[in-house]
């Protein structure tokens, strides 16, 4: 695997007219400082395959050479190689290149236990995060954050971009009473937040006793996209497989609580919706006449051939972006919904309680029971991820 992403930077295209500096990662920044911040010291590291650097050599591995004493590897949901489907429970397992055991932080425990932190006096968090709450990379920080203060382990995040832009925030802020692992951080769907960014805000919201660095990535700022930067792309997941489909994640992927398949088992996973009773043709012209910024639709029939509908032929709405910045993915799921409920209301179906997860809020959902319009949705999501954006500013360690 890690041979192949070698190959991949090697021979990829050449970088973006856009990319006039290369970013570099934590773990870039670690690497060029002779990782003087772990020498010494005994380290767990959470991590998956997408904590490369600009060589493609993986953080395991450029630790080890290094002459850190890595302890131990903690993997998140999708294993230490990326390879699992969403939801899939994952064994523990060892890596041969290192010889230090692999725990899964995916299986019957979300959590790194007593047992496994014993012997280390750092965790290290490196993974490449996609810029939704709902996805779980980083709740896996959060969790292992708790449990490093338990121990009296000290923390280090190794920062890497956040995909989707680090300069849009939008939706509601996560309600009180809602904890889920999909549902932890109370923040916005898109939160614009980096990983080291949400470890500043997670250890002051929930004060935690615990001495966290950050190890910060140079020439990177809020304004960028993942592709504007040089880094080596790696699929952060099995179906996430482009910018586009991260930019369109913290929307699109909240249809994951209804009856419609999101393109799983699909060339175009999350970038695609449908199902077999949907009218493709319809929904795409009401979405159109919508005059949504940043995006466009269009009818797209798909048989998926694994998960939601996997071997029936969907109508479906195939989503392309045309404006990067002024894209907006939770209003297009919001406005997509409402549509839906009223082009197919005996069709069209939700789970109210994934739904309120996904969103954050029970309002979208009291919205489409009573048949009101999105419009009302729409303007208390924007207070409420304005008012999050003005108070998130003191963990911002990047600017525009």
């Amino acid at each position: 695997m890690r041979a192949a992403l070698l190959f991949a930077l090697l021979a990829g295209p050449a970088l973006p007219a856009s990319c006039a500096v290369l970013t570099l990662s934590g773990l870039d920044v670690l690497e060029r400082d002779g990782f003087a911040a772990l020498q010494g010291k005994r380290v767990g590291l959470i991590t998956n395959h997408t904590a490369v650097d600009l060589q493609g050599r993986h953080a395991a591995d450029a630790l080890h050479a290094a002459g850190v004493d890595l302890r131990a590897i903690f993997a998140p949901e999708h294993g230490f190689r990326g390879t699992e489907d969403h939801g899939a429970h994952i064994a523990h397992s060892s890596d041969a290149a290192t010889g230090a055991p692999i725990y899964s932080l995916y299986g019957r425990n979300m959590r790194p236990s007593p047992e496994q932190l014993s012997g280390l006096d750092v965790l290290v968090f490196d993974i490449q995060d996609v810029g939704a709450r709902f996805y779980t990379y980083l709740t896996t920080m959060g969790y292992a954050m708790e449990e490093a203060a338990k121990a009296g382990l000290s923390f280090v995040v190794l920062d890497r971009p956040n995909p989707a832009g680090g300069h849009i925030v939008e939706g509601p802020v996560l309600e009180t009473g809602i904890s889920a692992f999909t549902a932890y951080f109370p923040v916005p769907p898109r939160h614009g937040f980096t990983a080291g960014e949400m470890a500043l805000f997670h250890r002051d919201d929930r004060r935690l006793p615990l001495d966290l660095l950050v190890v910060r990535m140079e020439n990177w700022r809020r304004d960028m996209f993942f592709d504007e930067t040089g880094l080596v792309w790696t699929n952060p997941s099995p179906n996430i497989r482009s910018v586009d489909a991260e930019l369109l994640y913290p929307g699109i992927g909240c249809f994951e609580a209804t009856n419609l398949s999101v393109g799983r088992g699909t060339a175009s996973p999350f970038t695609w919706f449908g199902a077999p009773w949907l009218d493709g043709g319809g929904l795409a012209a009401e979405l159109n006449a919508l005059g949504l910024p940043g995006v466009s639709f269009a009818a797209v029939r798909k048989t998926p051939s694994s998960d939601v509908y996997a071997g029936e032929e969907c109508g479906g709405v195939e989503v392309t972006i045309t404006d990067r910045h002024a894209l907006r993915s939770l209003d297009v799921f919001v406005h997509a919904a409402s549509l839906l409920k009223k082009l197919h209301p005996a069709e069209f179906s939700y789970r109210p309680a994934e739904l309120r997860k996904m969103t954050g809020s029970g309002l979208l959902g009291e919205a489409l029971e009573k048949g009101r319009p999105a419009g009302p949705v729409l303007k208390k999501y924007a207070g409420e991820s304005a008012a999050f954006r003005k108070k998130r500013a003191k963990w911002l360690l990047y600017r525009i």
